[in-house]
């Protein structure tokens, strides 16, 4: 029995965590497990009637689940910014989920965008550094002729005192990013095990470090010294600075086979690698906590201009579904839905709009569930 709190969130977010919902109960008996799901309605309609993001007697409630299973969030009626950092990024950080797993994989039958590419260049997973950089929170802004801010992080204790003295008529804002060694072992030694597992011979690691020298010289060195030893001699290493990469991503995406890259350059470059996967829809990600309590949820954000027409693709969050079956050990049921959704998309029957298709978001958890109950009918068990 595995208890999952399930956020669907905003937009077309209860509308895909619906059917991921779905796939999940379907494989309850073939694989002898079942789940408990406790819904939170956390998201822009609650937040609109009781000004609340997410309460510490709900996180209380969550590290008791086994899993947090998300929709999307984001809503126009709100200011950009309220919704994200009070529920995603407070639960990022609050099970300190430092790991940001996203599978860049394409499949049979998708048409790849890049120009002479396939699904088979289309073949990596990304690790981005998931509570750190540039996204821990320490900045303001100022029109005052003098101020005074004072900043702390407070996982580690960390205190700024800034003084700012501007000429009139002036403002200015600021943004304070963070690499520790420890956040930046802790990810890369995840790469290398990740590259192991999927049975990968190549980590790369991106960064920036021509020009910020300092914060990434720190997030270099520590890749380096992880690099040479010896239980990861037998993975080869590349760095690469990020302008590069994104367009190394473009041009050869083939290369590439794990890479692990800082927080804010992998939110970028993430979202171009969900591009190149042949449509953002079918994009998952992991917020893992390898000792503790991980987040799935597809990437696509709550898409507001197509919500409530159940056309949304769900296979991101089926496949985000997948990724949290994985993490829970259960692997055999987690490729099970790999194979089904490789299967209906190699068919080219069911597909929803987004990948030129006609089907609803219904119609296609409806084509997955039922491969997968072909799969089943196959199966030895």
């Amino acid at each position: 029995m595995y208890k999952i709190a399930v956020i669907p969130g905003d937009g077309v977010g209860p509308e895909v965590v619906n059917e991921g919902i779905k796939v999940l109960d379907a494989l309850v008996e073939p694989y002898s497990m079942d789940f408990d799901f406790t819904y939170y309605p956390n998201g822009a309609e609650h937040y609109l009637k009781t000004g609340e993001t997410l309460s510490r007697e709900q996180l209380d409630e969550m590290e008791e689940m086994s899993a947090i299973y998300f929709g999307a969030i984001g809503d126009p009626r709100v200011k950009p910014g309220i919704l994200e950092k009070g529920v995603l990024l407070r639960i990022r950080s609050h099970f300190d989920q430092y790991v940001n797993l996203r599978p860049i994989i394409s499949f049979p039958g998708l048409i790849c965008p890049l120009r002479d590419k396939t699904f088979e260049d289309v073949q990596f997973y990304v690790v981005r550094e998931n509570t750190e950089d540039f996204y821990v929170g320490l900045g303001a802004r100022t029109d005052k002729k003098k101020d005074e801010h004072k900043l702390r992080f407070k996982k580690y204790n960390i205190k700024f005192d800034i003084e700012i003295e501007l000429d009139d008529e002036k403002e200015i804002a600021y943004q304070i990013g963070l690499i520790s060694r420890e956040g930046a072992e802790r990810i890369i030694r995840y790469a290398f095990e990740l590259a192991k597992k999927k049975n990968r011979k190549k980590v790369t690691s991106i960064d920036k470090a021509n020009v910020m020298s300092d914060i990434y010289g720190l997030w270099r060195e520590v890749f380096d010294e992880i690099a040479s030893e010896k239980e990861n001699s037998g993975i080869s290493t590349e760095r690469q600075f990020v302008d590069n990469a994104a367009m190394q991503f473009v041009k050869d995406p083939k290369q590439y086979e794990v890479i692990v890259v800082p927080n804010m350059f992998g939110d970028i470059l993430t979202d171009l690698g969900a591009s190149i996967q042949g449509s953002i829809g079918i994009a998952s990600g992991g917020n893992i906590n390898p000792d503790g309590i991980s987040m799935f949820e597809p990437i696509h954000g709550s898409a507001p201009d197509i919500a409530g027409k159940g056309i949304a693709n769900p296979l991101g969050a089926i496949l985000a579904a997948g990724m949290m079956l994985e993490e829970l050990n259960e692997c055999k049921a987690s490729n099970a839905i790999q194979r089904a959704i490789k299967n209906v998309l190699f068919e080219g029957k069911v597909r929803t709009p987004d990948l030129g298709g006609r089907a609803s978001t219904g119609g296609m958890g409806d084509a997955i569930i039922k491969e997968l109950m072909k799969d089943d009918e196959d199966r030895d068990i």
